[in-house]
């Protein structure tokens, strides 16, 4: 089977001063991990090692660099899905650790519980030897002159997030040599949240789902309407009608839209091995590695 590898730095209005910042990560993430799938490396542990490249780049909303909630804390959410047994890891309003995609993945392998939040899965990190880190190791000056700009604001709206903000979700998906799928996803959430306000991104079939039946698929935008269409699973099932990874993506945000009016992005393979991505905000950086040029491809607008 073909080796494949998708990657997302978050849908929204990413401002002009910031492009080159984000398409350096997702194409970082991509250059770093695809010769570990050339390797043999399974896609499992593909999506995991993307994602944890991007959570450490502070250019993005999740683990360092992550949004500040109401009451000045930083809060994380990951969920991590393998397409072969449909097994999955969920983590959400976690704190002080730099790779919660980790801790869902050692979540997913436990065979106690499948998903976790708040204290419970603070204390399951802690058990398992996650370092715990100080909050300021996670937090930049960005992000603190940005919870300072809005936090008095009365017309600031968190669940509105596609503004000129500093960042945005991110998410992997892989296909390795066995043909086998995985998606993974990690968010730091919207700005100036509610605390324990849980979005999309930990949420299986909503933020990330993979099935070697038909195809995987991570998203980002707007949580609380991609909920509401299960936007990871809609696009999966379109795969599994038969429509390519492309038209299947496009058809998930044309869902997104037409039924809950969301706002957001997806990226996705297909068990063909093709790739798809689609969004309705201004903008979403993505990059992939292109099996014909051999090359990563890496772009923030559509046109590009």
């Amino acid at each position: 089977m073909p080796i494949r590898l998708i990657v997302h730095g978050g849908a929204w209005d990413i401002p002009a001063e910031q492009e080159d910042a984000h398409l350096r990560g997702v194409t970082a993430a991509v250059q770093n991990t695809w010769p570990m799938l050339q390797k043999g490396a399974s896609a499992l542990d593909a999506v995991e090692h993307a994602v944890r490249i991007l959570e450490a780049d502070p250019t993005f909303d999740s683990g360092r660099g992550a949004f500040l909630n109401s009451i000045g804390e930083i809060e994380l959410d990951a969920m991590i899905m393998d397409g072969r047994s449909l097994d999955f890891g969920s983590i959400a309003a976690v704190q002080n650790l730099l790779h919660p995609v980790s801790v869902a993945r050692r979540l997913m392998e436990s065979r106690e519980f499948r998903m976790l939040v708040g204290s419970g899965a603070q204390a399951f990190a802690e058990r398992e030897g996650f370092t715990q880190l100080p909050p300021e190791a996670l937090l930049t000056e960005r992000e603190l002159a940005y919870f300072e700009q809005i936090k008095h604001d009365s017309n600031f709206r968190s669940h509105d997030p596609f503004g000129p903000l500093p960042g945005d979700t991110v998410g992997a998906v892989a296909m390795d040599q066995g043909g086998n799928l995985a998606a993974a996803t990690s968010t730091g959430g919207t700005p100036r949240k509610w605390p324990g306000r849980v979005g999309d991104s930990p949420i299986p079939g909503a933020g990330a789902y993979a099935d070697n039946s038909c195809g995987a698929a991570s998203t980002t935008g707007w949580g609380e309407n991609i909920m509401k269409v299960l936007l990871a699973k809609t696009v999966t099932d379109w795969e599994e009608r038969g429509q390519n990874a492309q038209k299947a993506a496009q058809k998930g945000i044309q869902i997104l839209a037409e039924k809950v009016k969301g706002l957001g992005g997806v990226i996705t393979i297909d068990a063909q091995g093709q790739y798809g991505w689609a969004y309705n905000t201004p903008k979403m950086a993505y990059a992939y590695w292109n099996p014909e040029t051999k090359h990563t491809h890496a772009a923030i607008k559509l046109d590009t």
